[in-house]
């Protein structure tokens, strides 16, 4: 068997060339202008580890938001033969993620972090020629100008910043006997997510306004977002907004809030205010109406103008409530949580006491019992309720990000970065709570920053030399074993002292003895009611079983069974046996609990309940015209669901 990464074929012959689209042979034409030959031996220019870690410090902001959507595009095509590539906007590949095969043998054409593909060193290649042409590009087996990347077939689409410039690629490579003509199509899909997670980063302080001419695409990759300042003057718009406008960003940026959507921003509040629909309707300056969703990010109304609040954040619902005519007393979000259970209510007197008083406090439990829920109640309950309350998730963010996650970076040369640098989630905090997340997974030299920055009060952003002082009261939560991290230095003794003011444990699932009041409080929440708003309640030999159930993954379980029974139900809103998934029972059964002929009762239901899911996902995506996101959505189950229980490949959001 040969090795298609070291084989080198010969040039193209005529007939070969004769296939080659427009835009590849101007590129072939390029290659030769570089002084590139066909049968050359390949200059990946790999570089240096210091030098990439500086090129990776420089693109960190593209990298954080590329980084969980490569993931998530990966779980799509996984054993496909496939790498999937991100790259700088000069073609260095920054970070590369795919099947273990299939890397090695990419290990041997340097796509891998650190080499350069820019047509200048690899000629005709997809990402070069997307760098070249600013444009998706599909560069198939031959089609390559140098001989030896003819066993690939690549698909790179250019990721665009925030106000429009080039800032690296997403390339999906793989085997050209492999390709699949889908591969393109969700490559732009997830170019697209990265563009609008680095745009809504960007714009946090503005107005921005969510639009589309179909209200279901609201949500969704196909939504238009346009960010303006907070008295109308335009600041940017992503790819879906630039054409349903119909107008590129270069010629937006002459325009104002009235001249493309007919009204200044004091009327928008008023229309805001007068509306009671979960949508706006926008006369676009087209003569398009569209459906709309506004936000003004970080800011409030106040005395019929607007004011900067850094701290406190305004929604469009608090907007249309009539202004009470007396201060209202908060929902007290700690007597939400206590349902009931006495292990609970211990917890929550325990951290009633200390609220306010500057005792930092570390919440222990198992995933999914809710440590979040009681971080967020306890800062609702705080005196600092009118200041922001940030969460981060140490354990979710890549070890080399976290640092300027947390401490946010001067104005300087980050590709990707906003103009006038980040503010770290520690500035963001300032004057509120600041909720760490699995504090047990923060990589150890970064633990030495946070407890001077806990002991001193003051903050260094990345590249600064200046301390800006800081005001937060800190919630910890972990589910790891911090006392044995210790004993294997893996966390700072000092730290974990500075942290464990008060530390509180959170009883798992299967210990609360509140489970049926907690359940009917998550069929209230309106993401788990239907449309029509009609209450939904469990059949009771269903909550038996789930009094039963062992919950291994406790609330997120709990929630996802919920949801997805929620909506299978009949007319009457009883959850019963037959709206549950399979593997509840198969839960039930590993454990030794399920009551004697229920697991064949389900079997027998097993293949009807499986057509009906496979309909209803069908009805869904014919229902939102092939949009996934939507249907999803609309049935309360994941995107990831709905492709597998297909029977054939669904059409992408793009």
């Amino acid at each position: 068997m040969r090795d298609d990464a070291n084989h080198v074929d010969t040039p193209l012959v005529q007939h070969e060339a004769e296939w080659l689209t427009p835009s590849i042979q101007k590129s072939h034409q390029r290659s030769e202008t570089f002084g590139l030959s066909a049968l050359m031996r390949p200059d990946y220019d790999v570089l240096p580890a210091a030098e990439l870690a500086l090129k990776l410090e420089q693109s960190r902001i593209l990298c954080a938001h590329a980084t969980p959507v490569m993931e998530s595009l990966h779980e799509q095509i996984v054993n496909t033969q496939n790498v999937i590539v991100l790259t700088d906007a000069e073609g260095l590949i920054l970070h590369s993620i795919g099947d273990d095969d299939f890397l090695r043998r990419a290990e041997k054409v340097a796509l891998r972090p650190g080499a350069n593909w820019a047509e200048q060193q690899q000629g005709t290649n997809a990402i070069g020629t997307a760098i070249a042409e600013c444009c998706p590009t599909v560069v198939h087996g031959a089609q390559h100008y140098l001989a030896a990347n003819r066993f690939l077939t690549c698909s790179s689409v250019p990721i665009l910043g925030p106000y429009g410039d080039l800032i690296g690629v997403l390339d999906v490579t793989g085997d050209h006997r492999s390709y699949h003509q889908h591969t393109m199509a969700l490559a732009k899909m997830s170019a697209q997510m990265i563009e609008n997670h680095l745009f809504t980063n960007t714009f946090r302080e503005t107005l921005q306004i969510a639009f589309h001419g179909r209200a279901e695409f609201l949500g969704t990759l196909m939504e238009g977002i346009a960010a303006f300042t907070c008295d109308g003057r335009f600041l940017s718009a992503n790819r879906s907004a630039q054409f349903q406008l119909g107008l590129p960003l270069t010629a937006l940026r002459a325009h104002t809030l009235s001249s493309l959507f007919g009204l200044s921003s004091a009327q928008l509040i008023d229309r805001l205010r007068a509306n009671r629909d979960r949508h706006l309707s926008l006369n676009l300056n087209t003569g398009a109406v569209v459906c709309a969703n506004v936000e003004f990010r970080r800011a409030v109304l106040a005395d019929g103008g607007w004011s900067h609040k850094p701290s406190s954040e305004a929604r469009p619902d608090a907007l249309r409530a009539p202004k009470p005519t007396a201060p209202a007393a908060p929902l007290s979000r700690l007597s939400y949580l206590d349902t009931g259970d006495p292990q609970v209510a211990n917890v929550i007197a325990k951290v009633r006491k200390v609220i306010g008083k500057d005792i930092p406090i570390l919440i222990t439990g198992e995933t999914g019992t809710g440590k979040e829920l009681l971080a967020q109640a306890i800062h609702n309950d705080s005196p600092r309720r009118s200041g922001s309350f940030v969460a981060v998730n140490c354990a979710s963010i890549p070890e080399s990000l976290i640092e300027s996650e947390l401490f946010g970076y001067e104005e300087g040369a980050f590709t990707g970065a906003r103009r006038k640098g980040a503010v770290g989630k520690l500035l963001q905090a300032n004057g509120g709570t600041l909720f760490l997340d699995e504090i047990g997974d923060m990589p150890y030299p970064l633990q030495v920053r946070l407890l001077r920055v806990l002991q001193e009060r003051l903050v260094n952003p990345l590249g600064s030399t200046k301390s800006i002082p800081v005001d937060i009261a800190i919630v910890c939560a972990t589910h790891r074993d911090l006392r044995e991290m210790i004993a294997q230095n893996r966390f700072r003794e000092d730290l974990y002292y500075r942290l464990n003011g008060l530390v509180v444990k959170l009883p798992p699932l299967r210990e609360r003895t509140d489970l049926a009041s907690v359940i009917q409080k998550m069929l209230q929440c309106e993401s788990l009611g239907d449309a029509d708003g009609a209450s939904l309640n469990v059949d009771s030999e269903v909550m038996t079983l789930f009094k039963q159930c062992a919950w291994p993954g406790n609330f997120r379980q709990l929630g996802n069974l919920l949801r997805t029974a929620s909506a299978m139900v009949d007319a009457d809103g009883q959850i019963r046996h037959e709206h549950l998934p399979d593997d509840f029972f198969e839960d039930l059964d590993n454990a030794g609990t399920a009551p004697p002929g229920t697991i064949d009762a389900v079997a027998r239901q097993s293949a009807r309940l499986q057509d009906v899911a496979v309909f209803a996902i069908t009805a869904a995506v014919a229902k939102h015209h092939g949009n996934v996101s939507a249907a999803a959505r609309s049935l309360g189950i994941s995107r990831n669901t709905i492709y597998r229980k297909m029977p054939a490949p669904p059409c992408t959001d793009d």
